[in-house]
């Protein structure tokens, strides 16, 4: 970490609720009973603090283990002055199975996770079957699941497995189906900011996929 960094990680207060093995009481964390998004490894949060900052009547909880990042993020709060988002350090997993309560949550961001590019690394990419289910039993009614990514491969395995749900609708399958949207793939979300890895795979030529599903 930089040395501002490291001085807003130790003076994170609040900021950074400790994991546990009981359900967290986000009212009493942020004194308030405003819907709460759960972004799942933020990076460096500078994404999540223009958002969060856009939306001050929401409340954020982003999931990292990356240290050099939530001091950053720690660092944006103080910049900006933000009241409406907290930090959890430890594995996104863990957290949502055993911290964030069924049916209490208004949605899920995943911006450009891991993409576990080489074939025989993919069964560690995030978005398995068991973890959509999983992320569907913690949305409230009509929430929703917003994912970002680069590699196309991963966009279409996500789509895939979040088509399986259940519990889940992809609100752009009919037009995609009448041929407008080239897939099942989302279109036309324009207030979430350019993140740093998403500049990268631009860099590199990469096709950015969004896919955006609701509980129904």
């Amino acid at each position: 970490m930089s040395r501002a960094q490291e001085k807003s990680y130790k003076n994170a207060g609040d900021f950074l609720i400790p994991f546990s093995d009981s359900i967290v009481d986000f009212s009493r964390c942020f004194g308030n009973d405003n819907p709460v998004t759960v972004e799942i490894g933020f990076g460096m949060g500078k994404a999540t603090a223009e958002i969060a900052q856009a939306n001050p009547e929401k409340n954020y909880v982003g999931i990292e283990v990356f240290r050099a990042g939530i001091g950053k993020l720690l660092w944006e709060i103080e910049k900006r002055s933000l009241s409406n988002i907290r930090i959890i350090e430890h594995d996104a997993v863990e957290v949502i199975e055993k911290m964030i309560g069924s049916a209490s949550v208004a949605a899920f961001h995943l911006f450009f996770p891991d993409p576990w590019p080489k074939k025989r690394h993919h069964k560690r990419r995030l978005v398995q079957k068991p973890f959509a289910e999983l992320l569907a039993s913690r949305l409230i009614p009509a929430g929703y699941i917003y994912m970002a990514t680069d590699w196309e491969n991963y966009a279409e395995a996500a789509l895939a497995v979040l088509s399986e749900v259940p519990e889940l609708h992809n609100p752009h399958a009919y037009a995609a189906a009448r041929g407008t949207l080239g897939g099942s793939f989302a279109q036309g979300i324009s207030w979430r900011p350019l993140t740093k890895f998403e500049k990268k795979g631009l860099d590199k030529n990469h096709s950015i996929k969004e896919i955006y599903f609701v509980k129904k």
